[in-house]
């Protein structure tokens, strides 16, 4: 059977899938481990994981009966990179914001000392 394979985007999007993998990237857990800090049922949990493994953000291993979970965050660079693009963008302008200002600060100072 093929796994849907999920965008990261639908990972973080959710804030309980994103309290997981912070979580996570402290450390591998069991899956029992991770459903005890929420206020949903184990079923829940495990399905947030799943779309978390679906995404490439989360691996889970078999270790006897139980499944460990670890974070997986190399998958959270395509996140970076699309913020990054905007982060540029808002940077410049507010650097176009800040030299606007600047000049208009410069040239109310010059109407003052015009006016003595």
């Amino acid at each position: 059977m093929n796994e849907l394979r999920r965008d990261v985007f639908q990972a973080i999007a959710d804030p309980t899938r994103r309290q997981i993998i912070h979580m996570l990237s402290s450390g591998s857990m069991n899956l029992n481990q991770v459903a005890e800090h929420f206020d949903v049922s184990r079923p829940a949990i495990s399905k947030h994981v799943k779309i978390l493994v679906q995404c490439g953000l989360v691996v889970v291993n078999q270790q006897g009966r139980e499944r460990h979970c670890a974070a997986k965050l190399d998958g959270l660079s395509e996140v970076s990179q699309w913020v990054d693009q905007y982060k540029k963008l808002w940077m410049a302008r507010v650097d176009a914001l800040e030299k606007y200002l600047n000049q208009m600060q410069r040239e109310a100072s010059k109407k003052r000392k015009s006016r003595r």
